[in-house]
């Protein structure tokens, strides 16, 4: 592509031409915050909303996030605490500190209280759970929100609110607790898949009608299941080939159904799995935690780049939170040379970027992406 075919790039003409393995005009950019750091920002650059910080650092994606339930009032629990659809408490958390930059913050966030299914021993008792249903949710809004979306020319993804986000993994250790679950895969495999199947059931039918209420509006099917821990995978291959190799593949089935290339979310060092994901379906790997998969992303671009795109790999436990503006402006240099190469790369963060993250090294996150992205650079 001539260099004045690539400046007259949309947003989403950009993404979806890495994401095919082809050099877009520059490397797309892919922004995730939480909602206290959209927050900082703002205040820090005089915006009155999330919108106008994604307008200004010219970032290339936006996301749905889900239909509202029809009935919130059915899932009430105590002040400072919630309940999801799936049973589980949660209770809000506060923690705070002070930034590299000496400014101080605090965060919110949602800790785990109890797992409804931690007592089961039974698969009667799996089976009598009040389990969800795509029913609870009200579609109507859905194809009106994503429109509006397109309209910006941005590429649109969809994905629910983190706390369901289609997944397996996640959801199995919110609703069963993580060492019991982890303990069923090995001693109660029956237990294990009964539970898993639920769970892929109840994601199949919501994603199926939110794919219809979206009407091709979008481009993304963002997916989110931390198969790894900071050092390896939560399961061997072979484990994860025999429990879950097949809902992944049925999940990234039914988006490809409509049109929709798939983004998996995951955390942890993953690289033993990758070539399973592929395998089942998988277009965009999300993540690509730095100090999980230390030196091996070369060899991820070397050895799959032909056949999967990548979004992340910027460190949001290191450099981000500690390092210098110098020092992010490498790092971002550093991604940019080991995984842009032939496309199939978009800039981000390998999480969202946390409240102890200085507003300097934001900005320095987001110029360096501008600086070296350029692909005629």
């Amino acid at each position: 592509m001539e260099t004045s075919d690539r400046q007259a790039m949309t947003h989403r003409q950009r993404v979806l031409e890495a994401i095919n393995h082809r050099s877009p005009d520059r490397i797309p950019i892919d922004f995730w915050a939480v909602p206290d750091v959209f927050r900082q920002i703002q205040e820090a650059l005089g915006f009155k909303d999330k919108d106008a910080v994604l307008r200004k650092f010219d970032v290339d994606l936006r996301y749905f996030n889900g239909p509202p339930l029809k009935d919130p009032k059915r899932f009430q629990a105590g002040e400072g605490e919630s309940l999801d659809h799936w049973g589980v408490l949660r209770a809000e958390q506060t923690v705070g500190g002070t930034r590299r930059d000496g400014t101080t913050y605090s965060w919110t966030y949602k800790h785990l209280l109890r797992s409804p299914l931690a007592e089961a021993s039974s698969l009667a008792e799996i089976e009598r759970h009040n389990w969800p249903t795509a029913d609870l949710w009200d579609f109507s809004g859905v194809g009106e929100a994503c429109r509006k979306l397109k309209e910006t020319g941005c590429c649109v993804a969809l994905g629910a609110d983190r706390t369901d986000r289609t997944a397996q993994l996640k959801p199995a250790m919110y609703i069963r607790g993580v060492e019991q679950f982890m303990a069923d895969l090995v001693l109660d495999e029956p237990l294990a898949e009964c539970l898993l199947r639920h769970i892929s059931d109840y994601y199949l039918e919501y994603n199926r009608r939110l794919f219809e209420a979206a009407g091709g509006q979008a481009d993304i099917f963002l997916m989110g299941d931390d198969m790894g821990t900071q050092t390896s995978t939560w399961v061997s291959p072979d484990m994860y080939r025999r429990f879950f190799k097949k809902r992944l593949a049925a999940y990234c089935e039914l988006a490809h159904r409509f049109g929709m290339k798939t983004m998996y979310h995951t955390c942890g060092n993953v690289v033993p799995l990758v070539g399973d994901f592929i395998d089942a379906g998988l277009d965009i790997l999300q993540s690509l935690q730095p100090q999980a998969m230390g030196e091996q992303l070369a060899t991820l671009k070397r050895q799959f780049g032909k056949h999967l795109a990548f979004q992340g790999g910027i460190d949001i436990q290191g450099v981000l939170p500690h390092g210098t503006p110098a020092d992010v402006a490498e790092h971002v240099k550093d991604r940019a040379e080991i995984l842009a190469e032939g496309g199939g790369y978009i800039f981000g963060t390998s999480h969202n970027i946390l409240p102890d993250t200085p507003t300097e090294n934001i900005l320095a996150l987001v110029e360096a992406y501008h600086r070296f992205g350029r692909m005629d650079r």
